[in-house]
């Protein structure tokens, strides 16, 4: 499948050499490709420019650029390294450079904006932030100016050429708006809401920072929506727009992802917002100048599992049965894409409505949106039986949950479910190529158990292999065209770049970017940075060169403190003069117990079971646990040979045990007071979980 030709662009369009095969581009000043306040269509590819975070207005992560190919890439490394932040080693640094004029900025995890030159690797300016940190996801480059954000909802426009502040502005009242990347066209800005109790999409003047207009994630009376949440729930219904959203000028739409529905005990508890729960989970289509609604899709009604699609929405013009058609890709965690018509939201290849278990207390929706052709990954947990290989299959579950499928419903009891809140595509950015017709994501296997007895959005069950891959769909028929699976996550900001090359770019939590075949998903080439990567690649042209760069800012999503932590902005070219970063420990795919390691001559080499422990004080807890601390202590550290005593504790209520997994040396159930064995041979790492309350989950480091 090849996308369909493109109309003529607007006047003065030209197409160069390098990109004749991969569709025309806009002209700039001087006849060069454009800038970010030049592009007119969605689809223009990156070419001496990247200029904002998505390559272009439709989000595609495509650059027309072709010297970096399948015979040189093998050739490419550093052509320099900026240690943006001087070595910094906390944060979650998540943003992508943008490249503008031969000079790249990005925002570090401090919230400072640094500008760096693309072709020396120097820092030009740096602009340094005063309300503290937080996470980033880049700035927007438009008419002049660098736009960001800080804490306390401001919006700031910087100087494009000496970093100095031009306007500042607090926008108050719509939620907070510090973390979302800001998009800039046509002299308007494009800001999200990011954790609010209530969300909303606004529309500002980038000569000043003052607001156009607003569109609410959860309408207010009188306002179209508003009846699909129960009594007062949608004050604090949660749905932020916490990504980018896509523009189409030529329909005068801008396109918005917002997030799942909160409020009353937990994202995981419906029962006091009966309802669809609209614009939650949802993909809102905008009048650009009015912010006024158009149409949208809801992919998840009435979320109780945190199961948004918040990605950055992907727009595209292909053919679908013999029709041209402009369509936006949309979906992410559940593991499926929607692809629907842009100018109304319909479904060119079907979208069908699924009955779905029920449960009442939650006031749970009859049915579920499922794509005709189904999903790109697995939608339901296998058995692990133990004692089978490890690390087994992607999708397996933990033992002693509840098994379930996507959208099973919950109350107070675990259920396990895949792709899992942190899992699918979680909010990567994806990448359509207009060589392959082609979208790619990176996915999760993150499996995670839901109920109300979780405060926050699920549990990701300690001792889970926390893996992934990587998925090509072809946009015309919405069927996988290969699936490659990877050893870690690539669910959480591990954006994708194709090209003119045929390459595919993709960084991993383990500090490697890749280079693959776009067609086959054949790996052709890695390069170690230092740090886990959490971001987009881009490639840009300067001073007579092409360039991939690549943001490698280190994140604790979803490795923790485990993933290689660094500020380093890479710049590699053919021939390039620098090799790779030293190698850092890889991350722990394991998801972790709560604790930490307790070694065994402290404790008389003994786990309690049903119990926490304070290693400050060396004592046990008085009160029995169904916590995922319920084992006293839950990381214990012996040396080979060591016996290892398991004890329900006697003051505990019934019978409780432990199964170690996915090795299977035991299975026991204990009664209080009653004690087990066991003798570790074999130096690794044992982790186990109890039957009667399968979060309290324990691990034995043996050395």
């Amino acid at each position: 499948m090849a996308p369909i030709d493109r109309r003529s662009l607007l006047k003065g369009a030209v197409a160069s050499a390098a990109a004749a095969t991969a569709g025309p581009i806009m002209a700039g000043a001087a006849g060069r490709p454009p800038a970010a306040a030049d592009l007119a269509v969605f689809d223009t590819p990156g070419d001496r420019d990247f200029p904002k975070v998505g390559g272009n207005l439709g989000n595609q992560n495509y650059t027309a650029l072709r010297r970096i190919d399948h015979d040189t890439v093998r050739r490419l490394r550093g052509a320099w390294v900026n240690s943006v932040e001087g070595g910094l080693r906390q944060g979650n640094s998540q943003s992508t450079a943008v490249a503008v004029d031969g000079v790249l900025y990005i925002e570090s995890a401090l919230g400072n904006v640094i500008a760096v030159d693309g072709v020396t690797g120097r820092t030009k300016w740096r602009y340094e932030q005063t309300r503290g940190a937080l996470t980033r996801r880049g700035v927007a480059v438009g008419g002049g100016h660098v736009f960001t954000k800080s804490n306390e909802n401001y919006v700031i426009a910087l100087d494009q050429e000496t970093g100095r502040v031009v306007w500042e502005r607090q926008v108050n009242g719509f939620g907070n708006i510090e973390k979302v990347a800001v998009v800039y066209h046509d002299g308007l800005l494009f800001c999200g809401t990011n954790d609010g109790p209530r969300g909303a999409a606004l529309g500002l003047d980038a000569r000043n920072g003052d607001l156009l207009w607003h569109f609410w994630g959860t309408p207010e009376p009188g306002e179209f929506g508003h009846d699909t949440w129960e009594g007062d729930s949608w004050m604090e219904g949660g749905a932020t727009p916490w990504i980018h959203p896509a523009v189409d000028p030529e329909l005068g739409l801008t396109y918005w992802t917002f997030g799942n529905a909160r409020g009353n005990n937990s994202s995981q508890d419906g029962s006091a917002r009966g309802g669809q729960n609209l614009f939650a989970n949802s993909l809102v289509a905008l009048d650009l100048r009015t912010g006024a609604y158009r149409w949208h899709f809801q992919s998840i009604h009435h979320d109780i599992w945190d199961m948004d699609n918040v990605m950055s929405p992907v727009l595209a013009d292909v053919r679908i049965r013999g029709k041209n058609r402009k369509v936006i890709v949309y979906g992410s965690k559940s593991g499926m894409y929607f692809i629907l018509d842009r100018t109304d939201g319909s479904a060119p290849l079907g979208v069908v409505e699924r009955p779905v278990p029920q449960e009442p207390r939650q006031k749970t929706w009859p049915t579920q949106p499922f794509p005709v052709q189904g999903g790109w990954t697995e939608q339901r947990v296998v058995d692990q039986p133990l004692g089978t290989s490890v690390p087994g299959d992607p999708n397996r579950a933990v033992p002693n949950y509840v098994r379930g499928a996507l959208y099973d419903p919950h109350w107070d009891t675990p259920v396990l479910t895949i792709p899992g809140h942190g899992g699918g595509a979680d909010w990567s950015h994806l990448s359509f190529s207009h060589r392959t017709g082609l979208v790619y994501t990176g996915f999760g296997y993150v499996a995670a158990a839901h109920s109300l007895t979780e405060s926050a959005n699920g549990l990701r069950p300690p001792g889970e292999y926390q893996t992934g891959g990587i998925v090509a769909v072809d946009v015309s028929t919405n069927r996988v065209r290969w699936k490659r699976r990877m050893p870690y996550s690539l669910g959480h900001g591990n954006g994708i770049l194709t090209t003119a090359g045929d390459l595919l770019v993709i960084g991993q939590p383990d500090g490697n970017l890749l280079a693959m075949d776009a067609r086959t998903g054949r790996e052709l080439w890695r390069f170690q940075t230092g740090a886990a990567i959490s971001s987009s690649p881009i490639m840009y042209r300067a001073g007579g060169k092409e360039y991939l760069a690549v943001y490698a800012g280190g994140t604790s999503i979803p490795y923790g403190n485990s993933a290689p932590r660094g500020d380093f902005l890479w710049a590699f070219e053919i021939g390039g003069a620098l090799g790779p970063a030293p190698t850092p420990p890889p991350p722990v795919v394991r998801r972790p117990v709560s604790g930490g390691p307790v070694e065994g001559a402290a404790v008389a080499d003994t786990v309690v079971i049903g119990r926490t422990y304070n290693a400050a004080t060396g004592t046990i807890g008085a009160t029995e646990s169904f916590a995922v601390a319920g084992m006293a202590p839950t990381h214990l550290r012996v040396p080979a040979g060591t016996t290892v005593t398991f004890t329900n504790h006697p003051g505990n209520a019934g019978p409780r045990g432990v199964t170690q997994f996915f090795e299977g040396l035991f299975d026991v159930r204990l009664a209080p007071g009653e004690s087990f064995r066991f003798t570790f041979t074999r130096a690794g790492e044992y982790f186990f979980n109890d039957p009667g309350s399968p979060r309290s989950t324990g691990k034995i480091e043996v050395y």
